[in-house]
């Protein structure tokens, strides 16, 4: 497998709204998104998730991600685990303002001060799950983190300077690259990655070759059957003139 980028944290939040405990898990997953860790983290769109949003499982499957369910139903750590496996931690709002004896919240679209008081403690929550899971110390007096230095790897820092790598469509940090099967455009997810792992490897671009790049291409993206003999040649090609544009450098 290819050593992708650990870059962000993935939050993925209840959209239920029967109960004022799925407004707070909203909220309070907003609040991290726009205020306390902008940089460090992702929002996943739950019903885009389950309608089987590719870049949102496939975020979800190689990242950390954070599941901040309303109720004990756990709507959202339910549907990561499905589609994308285990999320690396879970929240369950009911639970937590009962282990913190907080007042009933009420309130769906307007809470009361129950309610957004169980939002500033969910929302510190999710902070600190944040930070342990990218292995940083926050100051609080300076308002940043004391150790910037995160998991990302030198293949990443080379990937973004590569022309042809774009961000995915929900911009959480896996590298793609497009590439053009029986005159349609398709985005490839982690295929920069691949290709500077076969290029350090000392890999040639032959025509064996091809059905090793498929097969990991095929672990990090969705790819009909039909399509597979038309990639692979494409694959291989692409391949040589990466590596010919790496040699002239």
């Amino acid at each position: 497998m290819v050593d992708l980028p650990q870059k962000k944290v993935g939050l993925i939040a209840c959209s239920g709204e029967e109960l004022p405990e799925g407004t707070i898990s909203r909220l309070a997953t907003l609040k991290v998104l726009e205020h306390l860790r902008s940089s460090d983290t992702v929002t996943i769109c739950l019903p885009l998730f389950l309608a089987g949003g590719e870049g949102d499982r496939t975020f979800a499957r190689f990242y950390p991600t954070i599941a901040i369910d309303g109720c004990d139903k756990r709507c959202a750590a339910r549907a990561t685990e499905m589609y994308s496996g285990k999320p690396a931690s879970s929240l369950v709002i009911s639970q937590i303002i009962t282990e913190e004896g907080l007042g009933i919240p009420e309130g769906r679209r307007r809470l009361n001060v129950n309610g957004r008081m169980a939002v500033d403690l969910v929302a510190d929550r999710i902070v600190n799950l944040v930070d342990n899971l990218l292995e940083r110390d926050w100051s609080r007096r300076i308002g940043s983190s004391t150790e910037v230095e995160m998991k990302t790897s030198a293949i990443q820092n080379e990937a973004d300077e590569t022309e042809e790598v774009k961000p995915c469509a929900c911009s959480t940090g896996i590298p793609a690259q497009n590439v053009i099967i029986d005159g349609k455009e398709i985005s490839i997810m982690a295929l920069p990655l691949i290709y500077q792992q076969f290029m350090q490897e000392g890999r040639l671009a032959s025509k064996g070759i091809g059905k090793e790049l498929l097969a990991l291409v095929k672990l990090y993206n969705p790819i009909l059957v039909e399509e597979e003999q038309a990639l692979e040649e494409v694959l291989v090609r692409e391949y040589a003139a990466y590596l010919s544009k790496e040699q002239a450098k």
